[in-house]
């Protein structure tokens, strides 16, 4: 059963946690200014500031401090300080009970996508594929339309994508309705063959990256589709493939790769959506039921919340 989170109103509390790598803290201070622009009041992690190695503290202490905001009855909201690496080391030991008997908006992308597929398998419950405090929010780099695009938290809203925001490439026509799903390609791709593998069936299946070679990106797309992840979707929205230039020459360019992979599945596949590691950075909400029309070149979604 799908569970939608309750929407944020002035005067919340939001808890900020780290789940991956240590977030740049400078950053993260110069994001509170926006949530008080939202009228949020917030609350950080007790672990937030760790730091061990790539990691931000201990998985122990990761996953607790996760653990305890969805438990916390005072706490309306998280949002993810930044990514990087780690989520999945603790992924097989978070509560799901737990996060299905407290719903709330979860709120990162990048390496937090292991958690997004992990949450939507096991707890049923909508999560916000969003820009995060310290990798994003508290950059001066951060756009406006990233930032109204948190809106969708405080009222039950359609979210309509057209090339009014960027240009789009149908690489396969067609329209299609379906749950939105995915994230970050290597993170889905890290999850085939365990318990967190990712179920595309009758979805649509959003992608996008970072810092992927072409031979890489073609690598992860191949995984997915020997895993059978792109013929059980229903449709395929590509966002942003930030940092991909080959260094490796000769190389394809990454257009050839993914069209490789997509254009011939015979239904609807768009890219150029700037959803990723990219400013603007379109926050969409998983799990919740989209409309994919790659005739006209269109993604509407429907609210995250209720």
């Amino acid at each position: 059963m799908k569970l939608t989170p309750k929407r944020l109103q002035r005067g919340d509390t939001i808890g900020i946690v780290s789940p991956s790598s240590p977030p740049n803290q400078e950053s993260l201070e110069r994001s509170y200014a926006f949530l008080e622009q939202l009228g949020l009041k917030w609350k950080l992690g007790e672990h937030v500031k760790d730091v061990n190695g790539y990691l931000a503290g201990e998985d122990d202490d990761r996953l607790a401090d996760i653990e305890s905001m969805f438990a916390d009855p005072e706490i309306d909201g998280i949002i993810c300080a930044g990514g990087g690496y780690g989520s999945a080391r603790y992924a097989d030991r978070l509560d799901y009970q737990l996060i299905s008997e407290n719903p709330k908006i979860f709120w990162g992308f990048s390496d937090i996508t292991f958690l997004h597929t992990a949450i939507a398998k096991y707890s049923g419950l909508v999560t916000f594929h969003g820009p995060m405090l310290a990798s994003c929010v508290g950059k001066d780099t951060f756009s406006e339309l990233s930032a109204k695009l948190f809106r969708q938290l405080f009222e039950p809203m359609e979210l309509h994508y057209s090339e009014d925001i960027s240009p789009l490439r149908s690489m396969s026509g067609g329209v299609v309705s379906g749950e939105l799903t995915g994230g970050n390609l290597s993170l889905l791709a890290s999850g085939i063959g365990t318990k967190f593998e990712i179920d595309t069936k009758g979805k649509i299946l959003l992608i996008e990256d970072v810092g992927e070679e072409p031979y890489r990106v073609d690598n992860l797309m191949n995984q997915l589709r020997l895993a059978g992840k792109f013929a059980d979707a229903a449709g395929i929205v590509i966002g942003d493939f930030a940092d991909a230039e080959p260094k490796k020459k000769p190389s394809q360019s990454l257009e050839t790769v993914l069209e490789f992979y997509t254009a011939s599945l015979g239904k609807p596949v768009v890219s150029g959506f700037k959803i990723g590691h990219c400013e603007p950075h379109f926050a969409v909400p998983l799990g919740a039921t989209a409309r994919l029309d790659a005739d006209g070149k269109t993604l509407t979604i429907l609210p995250g919340v209720e």
